[in-house]
């Protein structure tokens, strides 16, 4: 490789982010996705957790027949909660979601039962698929298991038992993971925003150079020129990873500002994204966008239309966008070989950043070995073929 190869790639290279960037359309429609659907999910996930701060702020407990039961009223005054009498067709509205606490249901005979030395039942009713309503009811069964303490204890004292002989053993819980790693449990399918957005901002630019210019007639005039095809497939090849990664800053960048507008307090103190988490995010996507954009440009080449090779295409994206979607459903924990798949390594290793983990050079080199080799392999057959369009 001379001087006037690298020149062609720079000639190339320059020409096809020009005709890229004339594109203002397709560039607003892969701009306003890749800047806002990750904040605004980060912001609609923080409001689910501010309202559900309030609600357990309020310390309200709905309660169906507490007049049956004035020792758990008593009981519940005590804990400073406020007891609010449920409406007669809970059922229904917990069904239709237009009631978002479960209902606690104190049966008839629950006092005499109490006094009686027997076993009163009680009901916490609530509707699976209403998630506010479900999300209350944890925080409602630990209430209820005070009350169940505190009158075992009262028992036992009246008949002179030590109230240590409920508890044979003390439990201290102890949790490793770090601030971090806990808001990770909320913010785990933020990769994925970044991992769409180098796919797609690869994607128009590999179709365009290749299948595009085939369909517009312009692709055959451009082969003929001196210019080794392979200077002309890498030229083509840098400008459709730079527009990759390009969408994929801007959408890193824009989580930066969208975490000072969270609601709630505990999320903001858990989730700290910055320049660093910027950078890294942006140097993992380095081997994605290497690699599928070779990818798509093979796949487009033997295309005749533009339509076709977006048919082709659609496949790759489905499966390279939907792979961190493994790590989501597989309850065993991260296996070695999510670091060979493409999509699913960048979205584990983008994970442990937000973690506030160290990567270790073992974890990055799989991902980079995959997408060197795609992109080699997919540019020597992208310039074969147009080796073989020329010779036909």
């Amino acid at each position: 490789m001379n001087a006037n190869f690298f020149r062609s790639v720079g000639v190339v290279l320059v020409k096809e982010v020009v005709d890229a960037l004339r594109d203002h359309r397709t560039l607003l429609r892969l701009m306003i996705p890749a800047v806002l659907m990750g904040p605004l999910l980060l912001l609609a996930i923080s409001g689910l957790i501010s309202s559900l701060e309030e609600r357990a702020e309020k310390r309200e407990v709905m309660v169906a027949g507490i007049n049956h039961g004035p020792t758990l009223r008593n009981y519940l005054e005590r804990q400073t909660y406020t007891v609010k009498d449920a409406p007669q067709d809970y059922e229904a509205q917990l069904r239709k979601s237009t009631l978002l606490e479960p209902v606690l249901v104190v049966g008839a005979g629950f006092e005499r039962e109490l006094l009686d030395g027997e076993r009163p039942s009680l009901e916490v009713v609530s509707d699976s698929s209403n998630q506010r309503a479900g999300a209350g009811v944890p925080g409602l069964k630990r209430l209820l298991a005070g009350f169940n303490q505190e009158r075992a204890t009262l028992s036992l004292a009246l008949r002179g038992v030590s109230t240590e002989v409920l508890q044979s053993v003390s439990v201290d819980e102890r949790d490793l993971a770090s601030i971090q790693a806990r808001a990770t449990r909320i913010t785990a399918i933020l990769p994925m925003f970044i991992i769409m957005a180098v796919l797609y901002g690869a994607l128009t630019a590999a179709l365009d150079s290749t299948a595009g210019e085939r369909e517009r007639g312009s692709l055959e005039p451009l082969l003929m020129n001196p210019v080794q095809h392979l200077a002309l497939v890498i030229g083509k090849w840098c400008a459709v990873a730079i527009l990759g990664m390009a969408v994929a800053l801007i959408a890193s960048l824009s989580f930066v500002p969208a975490q000072w507008f969270l609601r709630s307090d505990s999320l903001q103190a858990m989730f700290q994204f910055g320049m660093p988490e910027v950078i890294a995010f942006l140097l993992l996507q380095l081997p994605l966008a290497a690699g599928l954009g070779a990818v798509l440009m093979a796949l487009a080449i033997r295309s005749k239309t533009f339509k076709e090779a977006q048919a082709g295409s659609g496949l790759v994206i489905t499966l390279v966008g939907l792979a961190p979607m493994v790590s989501m459903l597989n309850p065993g924990g991260d296996a070695s070989w999510y670091l060979w798949v493409p999509g699913l390594s960048q979205n584990t290793l983008m994970l442990l950043v937000l973690k506030g983990e160290t990567l270790t050079l073992a974890q990055v080199f799989p991902g980079v070995l995959v997408g060197a080799l795609l992109m080699a392999g997919c540019l020597l057959y992208v310039a074969r073929s147009m080796r073989s369009a020329v010779a036909r």
